[in-house]
């Protein structure tokens, strides 16, 4: 049995181009740039042809998006993420994978992890939901 995880990459918006680690640090030189890169697809060309990987995408700017609360049993929507942390989620990851620690091992093999954060989390089965 696998279990499907999330991994979220955070990352300073300052700099807010994707892939982020390849923008978070300028004194990075050409070649440790396309070192990082080749991590990366190296990485991305394993778990695709595992079978761990389902789902990915990049998010945008954190400045386009918008939150939505309820204030006063209105909907009252504000600019931004409204969050109070210098990092934002940049993208995501779906993995399916037999372990925890494997999804662990797929993460921290991510460039993002070694200027940001990169959290992992079990994505709930439905049927483990109470409706």
């Amino acid at each position: 049995m696998t279990l499907k995880y999330v991994i979220m990459i955070y990352s300073n918006p300052a700099t807010w181009v994707h892939p982020m680690f390849l923008h978070q640090h300028a004194q990075l030189t050409p070649a440790e740039r396309a070192a990082q890169l080749d991590e990366f697809r190296v990485l991305m060309t394993e778990i695709a042809q595992s079978g761990e990987l389902i789902d990915t995408a990049a998010l945008g700017d954190p400045v386009k998006s918008r939150t939505i609360r309820f204030r006063d049993g209105a909907p009252a929507v504000t600019d931004g993420p409204f969050a109070d942390a210098k990092e934002q989620m940049a993208g995501y990851f779906v993995v399916d994978c037999a372990t925890p620690e494997r999804a662990a091992e797929i993460a921290a093999r991510f460039p993002d992890a070694r200027y940001g954060g990169v959290e992992i989390r079990p994505v709930v089965d439905r049927s483990e939901m109470e409706m």
